[in-house]
């Protein structure tokens, strides 16, 4: 791709850095800034420039957050005794827009992967083991995805809390079939735990 201009050249080198954006698609939104209000596009560096400088992540759960307590973990009306634990902050952000949950959270970082280079060591499970000790909650919910790593991630971790809470319920999202999805197409462990996590069939009508 030629350019007449090394400053185009540099602003679509910069933009096809962002996951998922190739060099076209790069070239097309720096054409659209090039044609947008010079105030409009200050206004967009200005707030990614203040996003990266001023964000912090959240002292109790590792969310992104404007403060040292995120807004979730300091909403009074949120069920504090309840830690839905998750791999990413797009997975936060992914269960908050079902509406279905009102507890906290807590942000691994990753999930266990040996073959990634990947160990506990570099994600925030002693910060969450630490934090079971002093909150004392009534359950955590692991909502890690369903594949080798998040589940020797959950053994990992409950393995570490067991000793010291053994009372502490300890649960995980459930798994199973999609709807619409076909049952020869399902890999043998969801069909597994669809069979084992089955409802009764009133319960999934009347839903």
């Amino acid at each position: 791709m030629q350019f007449s201009s090394s400053l185009l050249e540099n602003a679509v080198n910069e933009f096809s850095r962002l996951p998922g954006i190739g060099k076209k698609t790069a070239l097309r939104l720096v054409l659209h800034l090039l044609k947008t209000e010079p105030e409009k596009v200050v206004g967009f560096s200005e707030a990614i420039n203040k996003m990266r400088q001023e964000i912090q992540y959240c002292e109790r759960c590792c969310n992104i957050s404007d403060s040292r307590i995120c807004s979730i973990c300091g909403n009074p009306l949120r069920r504090q005794e309840l830690i839905c634990v998750v791999e990413n902050i797009r997975d936060v952000i992914a269960i908050e827009s079902t509406q279905q949950f009102s507890g906290t959270y807590h942000v691994l970082g990753g999930i266990i992967s040996p073959l990634d280079g990947i160990g506990p060591d570099q994600l925030n499970i002693e910060s969450l083991l630490a934090r079971v000790v002093k909150e004392n909650p009534d359950e955590l919910i692991f909502a890690l995805n369903p594949n080798i790593q998040g589940d020797t991630t959950i053994y990992y971790i409950q393995k570490k809390l067991t000793p010291t809470h053994p009372n502490l319920r300890v649960t995980t999202i459930a798994r199973g079939i999609a709807f619409g999805g076909e049952l020869e197409y399902a890999d043998e462990m969801t069909l597994a735990r669809s069979l084992s996590n089955r409802l009764p069939v009133e319960s999934y009508i009347n839903k």
